[in-house]
């Protein structure tokens, strides 16, 4: 056989193939589900490694000063978001496959297992801190690093420090042009600090709400009409009006890809809360209410993290402040030019 690239060496299968020790073998107490396992979790992190790879390529062409609504770049954005998603999508089906383990056969090597536990994951934790999830925002913050050793708990301290997706989502909305310039809205300007345009959108909005709905109107002043940004949540009002702009007009060809961008973030979230809830649900199945083996509260701490961490909430919230199409804002002759190419 000519020299050249061969599958097995390509693949690196000796050491891939040869990293599944178990615990119980070395105690002579063989446990045939520990296996099933140790593939399982090794599967994840390697699923973990393609997602962040895809993940920081995303945040690194998001951190250009300038990125074009029609540009390849934005189209890549998407398409490795979307990938991220389909992983994900595997990831959840994947207990499926764990769940063919019975509690009964956990028990033969669980406790050869402690203090390990999928808590120390550092590539979780780096992903989700990458997409957005700051320490104060985290459940259980008191405990999250608790279990790591010195210099993995460093990795995530410098990880923080960096701009995560959410951020560099941000100032990308914040760069959305069509409320900066005049000729846009036939030459109309802002008048108290207010774009004409949300002075028209404000009105639809608040004559939209029932009685019921009418404090809805103070929440919409507060996040989409007020200057300053609120230093708890991730968008500022600027950027908050541009997404809630895409999401309302994205029938326009040029909005399309921005509002798959938005879309893709949601279905993470998504996602990620997907896995979480059928974590929960395995390992309530698995321990019951017993502690995990990184000595956390298991499932009750579960139930929390998917609860609080959510990453792209906000504009989850977007459709409590949207109208119907009928009652949007007639846009201007020149700027249903701009959003369709007719330029």
């Amino acid at each position: 056989m000519k020299d050249g690239v061969y599958y097995s060496d390509y693949l690196q299968l000796d050491k891939i193939l040869g990293a599944q020790q178990l615990e119980s073998d070395k105690l002579n107490a063989h446990a045939h589900d520990e296996m099933l396992f140790i593939v399982i979790h090794q599967s994840y992190e390697l699923w973990f490694k393609q997602i962040l790879y895809e993940v920081s390529s995303v945040m690194e062409i998001l951190s250009q000063p300038s990125i074009a609504d029609s540009s390849p770049d934005l189209f890549t954005v998407n398409h490795r978001l979307n990938r991220v998603v389909t992983i994900l999508n595997v990831l959840v089906q994947k207990v499926d496959i764990l769940e063919t383990m019975t509690s009964l056969d956990f028990l033969d090597f669980r406790n050869m297992l402690r203090p390990a536990s999928g808590f120390q994951s550092i590539q979780f934790k780096v992903l989700e801190a990458n997409l957005g999830l700051r320490m104060q925002n985290r459940h259980g913050k008191e405990y999250y690093t608790s279990q790591l050793r010195p210099e993995d708990k460093k990795i995530i301290e410098d990880v923080e420090k960096v701009k995560p997706l959410i951020d560099l989502v941000n100032d990308w909305l914040e760069r959305m042009p069509f409320f900066d310039k005049a000729e846009y809205w036939d030459g109309a300007e802002a008048k108290d600090g207010i774009h004409p345009f949300w002075k028209k959108y404000s009105e639809a909005y608040n004559n939209s709400l029932t009685d019921a709905e009418k404090n809805n109107f103070s929440r919409f002043e507060k996040l989409f009409i007020a200057n300053e940004k609120n230093e708890e949540l991730s968008l500022s009002p600027k950027a908050r009006r541009a997404a809630l702009f895409i999401v309302m007009y994205r029938d326009y060809p040029l909005l399309q890809l921005p509002f798959n961008l938005i879309n893709n973030l949601l279905e993470i979230d998504n996602k990620l809360s997907a896995w979480r809830f059928r974590h929960i649900n395995m390992v309530h199945r698995m321990i019951g209410t017993r502690t995990g083996t990184g000595g956390s509260t298991g499932k009750d701490y579960l139930q929390g993290a998917l609860n609080s961490h959510y990453i792209f909430k906000e504009f989850a919230e977007l459709t409590s402040f949207m109208i119907e199409r009928h009652k949007l804002p007639e846009l201007s002759t020149t700027l249903r030019q701009r959003l369709g190419f007719d330029i």
